[in-house]
């Protein structure tokens, strides 16, 4: 599978899909089965499925906006930062 087909296959999953996936191939690669090139495939595909829920936390951060109430009792919204 090219590079190209690899990303738009990973583009279709949602995170919980990915990542269910990552845990997968992460219990696979802990118990030692499979061959060295099963291996290396399946840690190249994790790699790409945390990159892949990376990105979607990242997109979903932007999304989130922290709701704030000023003294006069306005309403306002400000973009949410990870460190609060």
């Amino acid at each position: 599978m090219s590079k190209t087909a690899v990303a738009a296959d990973l583009e279709k999953l949602s995170f919980e899909e990915a990542l269910s996936e990552l845990e997968k191939i992460v219990r696979q690669l802990e118990t030692g089965s499979g061959d060295l090139n099963t291996s290396i495939g399946a840690y190249e595909r994790g790699m790409a499925l945390k990159k892949h829920c990376e990105g979607k936390l990242k997109e979903a951060q932007g999304r989130i906006e922290k709701i704030t109430v000023a003294e006069g009792g306005k309403v306002t919204t400000e973009a949410f930062k990870l460190s609060e």
